[in-house]
């Protein structure tokens, strides 16, 4: 599974969301994380890019819905404790294809 982390340099939040990415890989050896680092607004577009940072598995942006505009810009994520700047690792966790358990 090909993991995708969007990013841009200045958003205080990207390395967060690195982190616990490097959690979940630790957890599925079949786990490529990989950095795509986007630098201006136009490449923003071109990409589809809904803010840093941006997770996409397999290709999709797991949260984003249609309302998430795409742009240049920090992303915010709901979590069970409200408004942040990257999804919880209980979401990312969640957000793997149904099936998906950790390994011993």
């Amino acid at each position: 599974m090909d993991i995708t982390l969007q990013y841009f340099d200045g958003c205080p939040n990207w390395e967060i969301a690195d982190e616990r990415l490097m959690v979940i890989a630790a957890e599925h050896s079949d786990v490529v994380v990989t950095r795509q680092r986007v630098d201006t607004a136009d490449e923003a577009e071109r990409v589809g890019f809904h803010g840093s940072p941006s997770i996409l598995i397999d290709g999709v942006d797991m949260f984003a819905d249609p309302s998430t505009p795409v742009e240049w810009a920090c992303r915010r994520y709901m979590t069970p404790k409200g408004p942040a700047g990257a999804p919880t690792i209980e979401q990312l966790r969640a957000a793997l294809p149904v099936g998906r358990v950790p390994e011993d």
